[in-house]
């Protein structure tokens, strides 16, 4: 067994771990960061990436068969036939692979610029500054002076219904090489409506089971009420109040049980369970450190460290949201924590994106939560909607469906929340964010000049409507 030192040391090349490791190696830092797979983590790999490389095949797929230029549309690149417009998932899967595979080799390329050791292999914590890492070639025993777990999450398997087979992960779902005839959906969160309404679209017939009472439980019902009547269109079935009891082996019928007793019955060439996602805390001997857990989850404090001193824990592992741009701001900070800077975790704002059709984005606070803040701190809030329908951008791209709503306070107007639905809004995450994060009121908002004609400009008159100078409604 070789013996290695280094500044820092980091298990798992997902954002968060990849981002803490270049930022580290940008600083000076002598860091090492280990990965069993290539770099990127499951939203690069088999994640973010590709399910939304997926998406954009079955929309364009979608508007492939729905107009009739069929020769002006020809994106044979991406697995679209167009002269009998029929989906060739093999060619799709081959162009989505070349996508993460180029990705992959930009973030190899990103941590070997910024001088990090990277490690193909299995990390085994010995304790806070060991650890021993397996590869292929030999054993490594390597000693840090800091430590950064980045392990991510993985898919929560359902007992009743193990991966295999007929059952598919999310993981599992993004590498179909043909688009099932029927398709079962079990959870009616993001990951199970974006990858649903994408077969959809492809030609499958998709049913989703959803054990609670609403779809996208943790988004404002008249947000994802535009989705829905999305899914409805698209001949989806919708099954709430369903609990899934497992597949019967002798008729392969997938059992579920409504919320009126009745056992439904049906028979789905692929049943995708996307019931949530948990972190990855096995495998790497983790337990021997004796951290202070919040559930499945690692706490840490507002610098990202744990209850060991010189450990630190980023992204996934560390609880909700599991989003990659969280992970990557907690990996460039802990980067700079460990290289002396005075760094703390005071993000007003994570924006939450919802890649259906429509798109859905969230920043800040939801109405009710707003509310539930004001009547507790006395203050009261103001909000208003602005439809797309009287945008003229989204009208000359036939996206009509959605709006963007701003919730403020009354007193100062100062923005507390932002949420959107309809065509493409996902592009707007950005500006929300940085409104909220800045302290914008809306004053600021509606005097600023926004580009002619775009979709941004619904944020603009959303401002405007809810000071009560709306000009175009």
């Amino acid at each position: 067994m070789s013996n290695v030192k280094c500044d820092v040391l980091i298990i798992g090349a997902g954002p968060g771990g990849y981002a803490a490791a270049i930022r580290a190696g940008q600083l000076g830092l002598d860091t090492i960061v280990v990965e069993k797979q290539k770099p990127g983590g499951t939203c690069l790999n088999v994640g973010c990436i590709p399910s939304k490389a997926l998406i954009h095949v079955a929309d364009e797929f979608q508007n492939t068969t729905q107009y009739a230029q069929i020769d002006k549309n020809a994106h044979s690149d991406i697995g679209i036939e167009v002269k009998d417009p029929r989906i060739d998932l093999r060619k799709t899967l081959g162009w989505k692979n070349n996508i993460v595979k180029r990705l992959n080799q930009g973030v190899a390329g990103l941590l070997k610029r910024a001088g990090v050791r990277t490690i193909t292999g299995s990390a085994t914590l010995i304790d806070g500054k060991n650890v021993e890492i397996k590869t292929e070639a030999e054993d490594i025993l390597v000693h840090c002076e800091k430590l950064v777990i980045a392990s991510g999450s993985k898919p929560i398997e359902i007992p009743s219904l193990p991966f295999g087979g007929r059952v598919l992960s999310s993981t599992q779902a993004l590498s179909l090489e043909e688009v099932p005839p029927t398709m079962a959906v079990i959870g009616g969160g993001y990951i199970g409506l974006e990858l649903g309404m994408a077969y959809a679209k492809l030609g499958s017939k998709v049913s989703v089971f959803e054990a609670g009472s609403s779809l996208l439980p943790h988004f404002d019902d008249a947000l994802v009420g535009h989705v829905q009547k999305s899914m409805t269109a698209l001949g989806m079935g919708i099954h709430l109040n369903t609990h899934v009891k497992g597949i019967n082996q002798e008729t392969q019928d997938l059992i579920c049980e409504n919320a009126n007793g009745e056992i439904i019955n049906s028979i789905f060439d692929k049943v995708l369970v996307a019931a949530g996602r948990k972190a990855v805390t096995e495998g790497f001997s983790l337990e021997s450190l004796m951290l202070d857990m919040d559930g499945n989850f690692i706490r840490i404090d507002n610098k990202c460290q744990t209850s060991m001193r010189g450990v630190y824990a980023v992204g996934d592992v560390t609880g909700e949201p599991m989003l990659a741009h969280r992970a990557i701001a907690q990996g460039e900070m802990v980067a700079e924590i460990i290289a002396g800077k005075n760094r703390i975790w005071d993000k007003r704002v994570i924006p939450a994106i919802c890649f259906t059709d429509p798109e859905i984005v969230t920043a800040g606070m939801s109405l009710v939560e707003a509310q539930e803040d004001g009547h507790k701190n006395g203050f009261d809030v103001m909000a208003e909607i602005f439809p797309f329908a009287a945008n003229g951008r989204a009208m000359t791209m036939e996206s009509e469906e959605g709006f963007i709503q701003i919730i403020a306070r009354s007193d100062n107007h100062v923005i507390l929340g932002i949420h959107a639905v309809g065509g493409g809004v996902s592009e707007l995450s950005a500006s929300f964010a940085l409104a909220i994060e800045m302290g914008a009121r809306l004053e600021d908002i509606a005097a600023t000049i926004h580009a002619h004609p775009t979709m941004g400009e619904a944020f603009q008159e959303a401002a405007m409507r809810t000071l009560g100078i709306a000009l175009h409604i």
